[in-house]
């Protein structure tokens, strides 16, 4: 059957529906199969519950912040978690901005309950513009915008075109059937899937299906792919995060997936690094989580059976000096935290002196000149020796 030209075809002859894996390098995979295995030890770590909320919130904070930020939100990192908790108050000039960020968590929320719900996650359009109304939900907008509606008229933004509006409809259908017939071997899924979303990404970008929000709508499917193809939800927020920590190179391979040849393999092979290293971090969260979680029950052994008001005294300073990872002295000591401050309360110099001596004795903290530090090569004598081999970072500029 002969296809029907549309206009799309002589404007945007890039959007043709096609991913050639083999344009992926070996070097790609590497790092694919890098990100599968670090989600996989991400899902398989357990977190003490306070410590496990503490990380999901600051993932969540990240990601929606980052989705928001790439578009103009000034809002900072404290202040979304401020909001996660229902405690951020803002003047009215600027109550707006918290408007964005509550929309993307709406739209977060709703994708990762469907998903864990049992949702399959095929990409249909009419979800697509659902999430396009969730993000502008309430905001101020021109008046040729029509939340969650297909846009009719010619859009751009930095320089580049949409699709024209009279294709739009059947794009978005086609990039959803195109996506959804993506047949991938089980042991490729995870791999795979962050292509796919990748993938997603920059058609949804390309096509600029709406008058607005489309940047946001992107990202939000992106962390659809993501979610319902198992990965664990504090990585499904990295590429957001990502994209606005290096919002230059973004918009950069944006231009370059459309204006270049086969471009679109440059920006897969961008936000594939980046995904990395956003998982190396968060992994070094949990390892310093851990650690500090053998470290506590490393100081308790030490004190078993010692019930009297010093060793109480000198338990309770180890476990607090573990979060100061520079030296303190004598009289910062008494300000280390709240409690510390009133175990101290009306002591003299003499008895932190003598409570560091008997830490220092078993091995819990050393001097450098005045300063007292935490040894923490106990805990790190616990993990096993490696060799470290880090592969290349380049991408292409």
């Amino acid at each position: 059957m002969t296809e029907i030209f549309r206009e799309y075809h002589r404007t945007h002859h890039w959007i043709n529906f096609k991913i050639d894996v083999r344009r992926i390098t070996e070097l790609m995979w590497l790092k694919l199969g890098q990100v599968q295995a670090k989600c996989d030890q991400i899902s398989g770590v357990p977190l003490l519950p306070s410590v496990a909320d503490q990380f999901h919130r600051l993932s969540l904070a990240k990601g929606v912040l980052g989705t928001t930020a790439i578009e103009g939100n000034t809002l900072t990192e404290e202040q979304v978690l401020s909001l996660l908790k229902g405690e951020l108050e803002l003047p009215r000039s600027k109550q707006y901005l918290a408007k964005e960020i509550e929309n993307i968590l709406q739209a977060v929320n709703t994708i990762a309950n469907r998903i864990f719900s049992g949702k399959e996650g095929r990409l249909q359009p009419e979800e697509i513009k659902e999430y396009n109304k969730m993000v502008l939900d309430g905001l101020t907008y021109g008046e040729e915008v029509i939340p969650g509606q297909y846009r009719n008229h010619n859009v751009g933004v930095l320089g580049y075109r949409g699709a024209p509006p009279e294709d739009v409809s059947l794009l978005v259908a086609q990039m959803c059937d195109w996506l959804n017939s993506w047949d991938t071997p089980e042991d490729l899924k995870i791999s795979m899937s962050v292509v796919k979303a990748i993938v997603a990404h920059v058609y949804v970008a390309w096509i600029h299906p709406f008058a607005d929000g489309n940047g946001r709508t992107a990202r939000l499917i992106e962390l659809q792919v993501l979610l319902s193809s198992g990965f664990p939800t504090p990585a499904a927020h990295l590429l957001s995060n990502y994209y606005n920590e290096t919002r230059e190179k973004y918009y950069h391979f944006l231009r370059v997936a459309s204006k270049k040849e086969d471009g679109i393999y440059d920006f897969i092979e961008y936000a594939i690094q980046g995904f990395l290293e956003n998982l190396n971090e968060q992994i070094k969260i949990i390892e310093a989580q851990q650690l500090k979680v053998h470290w506590e029950s490393y100081v308790h052994e030490q004190f078993r059976n010692k019930d009297s008001k010093a060793s109480l005294r000198q338990r309770r300073l180890i476990l607090d000096l573990w979060n100061n990872k520079d030296g303190l002295t004598i009289n910062e000591i008494r300000e280390l935290s709240p409690r510390i401050a009133i175990a101290y309360a009306g002591k003299t110099d003499k008895t932190i002196q003598r409570d560091l001596k008997h830490l220092e004795s078993i091995g819990l903290v050393f001097y450098v000149s005045k300063f007292v530090f935490v040894n923490r090569s106990i805990v790190s004598a616990f993990l096993p020796k490696k060799r470290t081999i880090e592969l290349p970072t380049a991408v292409k500029t």
